[in-house]
């Protein structure tokens, strides 16, 4: 099997286990910024514990060697645009947004906004052909599928809806997430195509994470210097494992989309995301956890806005 191709029935499941990391992140970070009382110190946090757990993993394996020594070679190529490297940004910007807006806004609008902005950059980034898969054409049944899936997790999260304050409250920082979503889809395209050229994930996640964590650490650097730190770091080693996950869902991420496409492996970790978050409002829930009938079949449909994407639909191009 060519080994940048990923069959669809492994690389779905692969996807949604992804997406199950993004949401058990979320919470871990949330809880972490809430208990330093320093959203942008969590966020630094994770990515520099990820930084580390990536290059100790890429260090101690032949192929993670290989391509951290295949980084230098590759940029003074062009073998893609330079500023590809920038995706750990687009991390670091979603990592910061979980720490500033879900208090505020919370979990329900938060979700919303990111995987509305999510779908439709999907169908963009798959269009431009920017990812290793190449261009793929918006056809009806993506539309669809995208469409779908943003109905779905309105619909899942709309018990929590009630939650949420005045338009005024909440118009403004709901506009952070919306971006980070959107940007997410270019971020796993640019990464895809940098594991393509270095001829594995794992360098391509060291660059992600190292480019994150520096931003973070002198965004933090900067918020020290004008209103000092936060609560003591906590001693419970749950709250350090964010970065770990997001090593796996990055690695993961920049692998599947050289052959699913952005899309398919937005939509299977959107799938994931909402299956963990209700596994974690069922199993560990939070102050305000509401699960009702909506929720239940919400998460349903977006499965089967998932399934609608990947079946053999005629491929006919919108105009």
């Amino acid at each position: 099997m060519d080994q940048h191709r990923v069959p669809v029935l492994l690389g779905i499941p692969l996807a949604v286990l992804g997406g199950l990391a993004v949401a058990g992140q979320g919470r871990i970070n949330g809880a972490l910024g809430a208990r330093l009382d320093d959203g942008l110190a969590a966020a630094a946090i994770s990515f520099g514990s990820g930084l580390i757990l990536i290059l100790a993993v890429s260090l101690a394996s032949p192929s993670g060697r290989s391509g951290l020594r295949a980084i230098g070679p590759a940029l003074k190529a062009r073998k893609f645009p330079r500023w590809y490297v920038m995706a750990g940004a687009v991390g670091a910007f979603l990592v910061l947004t979980q720490g500033l807006t879900v208090a505020v806004i919370g979990i329900a609008l938060f979700t919303v906004a990111l995987v509305t902005g999510q779908s439709l950059s999907g169908l963009l980034v798959d269009r431009l052909g920017i990812s290793p898969a190449g261009k793929k054409p918006i056809t009806g049944i993506r539309v669809i599928s995208a469409v779908l899936t943003i109905a779905a997790v309105i619909w899942a999260v709309s018990p929590r809806f009630a939650q949420a304050e005045d338009a005024s409250h909440w118009l403004f920082p709901v506009l952070l997430p919306l971006a980070a979503g959107f940007l997410m889809s270019f971020q796993q395209a640019m990464n895809g195509m940098q594991s393509l050229h270095y001829g594995t994930p794992l360098a391509a996640t060291v660059m992600n994470f190292a480019v994150g964590a520096v931003i973070l650490l002198l965004a933090w650097l900067v918020k020290v210097w004008i209103s000092g730190v936060g609560n003591p770091l906590p001693g419970e080693w749950w709250y350090y494992l964010g970065g770990a996950l997001g090593c796996f869902f990055i690695c993961l991420s920049a692998w599947l989309v050289r052959g699913l496409g952005v899309l398919l492996t937005g939509l299977g970790m959107i799938a994931g995301q909402l299956l963990g978050s209700l596994a974690l409002d069922l199993i560990v829930p939070t102050p305000g956890t509401v699960i009702a009938p909506a929720t239940w079949l919400g998460t349903l449909l977006t499965l089967l806005a998932m399934v609608l994407a990947t079946l053999p639909w005629p491929r006919k191009p919108l105009r």
